[in-house]
């Protein structure tokens, strides 16, 4: 079992969701649960199941639902838009299937880009910081290549230092290997597992891959707009 003495990350409190077109449709059915502090969760479930609505909602970027939403113990519901980005920024990176990187940019830039948005650190220090993600995903050696130039689990792992860069609460994930093939999905895999128990990261994940739900931590299991399991029986290595 998760050491639940840990500081609470994330906090859904009964959501639910409406989509109104063609036809009213209750996508989330008042889902509650907690994420804790390094834990690597994924989230499994038939496509239409919820799981990307509701992810839409975990990152903020989605507001018109009902129930809360706590972020660092922070109830983020009814926050204005320019406070939510603020908290995307600084509190959450994003990993998605396809990596979104500008092409024509270097690594190292594009893993720059969301350190100088927040506005933090000077460019020296961001600068360093990058280099300093990109070294722990072991592509320091890219980093002055363009986005382009590398290869897709490259580009992906540059993708992972993005959204490490501003040392955040959560990473949020959808469908992370989607677009990998073995190798470079169990590298991803292998990289997740290690931010989670050697760094303490938050890794919330959307997957339909099973080797990937199998090797986090925790599985959670949608269906139908609700929660059917909160994956705590099988959790195998308690961080």
């Amino acid at each position: 079992m998760i050491d639940t003495d840990r500081k609470i990350v994330l906090e859904a409190r009964n959501l639910v969701k409406y989509y109104y077109e063609p036809v009213k449709f209750k996508a989330l059915k008042s889902i509650s649960f907690k994420v804790y502090e390094g834990e690597f969760l994924s989230v499994i479930g038939k496509s239409g199941c919820g799981k990307t609505t509701m992810m839409y909602i975990l990152s903020t970027m989605d507001t018109d639902y009902e129930g809360e939403l706590y972020i660092a113990g922070e109830k983020v519901t009814g926050k204005n838009p320019n406070y939510l980005a603020s908290i995307r920024n600084k509190d959450i990176g994003f990993v998605f299937q396809f990596h979104y990187l500008l092409p024509e940019f270097t690594c190292l830039k594009n893993v720059m880009i969301p350190a100088l948005k927040l506005g933090k650190y000077s460019y020296e220090e961001i600068e360093q910081r990058a280099y300093e993600k990109l070294d722990l995903l072991g592509i320091k050696e890219q980093a002055l290549k363009p986005a382009s130039k590398i290869s897709g689990g490259q580009q992906q792992r540059v993708a992972i230092a993005r959204a490490l860069i501003n040392d955040p609460k959560i990473i949020m994930c959808d469908e992370p290997t989607g677009n990998l093939d073995s190798k470079n999905t169990n590298i991803v895999i292998d990289i997740f597992s290690q931010l989670a128990k050697d760094y303490g990261q938050t890794i919330i994940a959307v997957t339909h891959d099973k080797d990937f739900s199998r090797r986090s931590s925790r599985t959670m299991e949608m269906r139908d707009g609700e929660i059917i399991s909160h994956g705590w029986e099988k959790i195998k290595n308690p961080m």
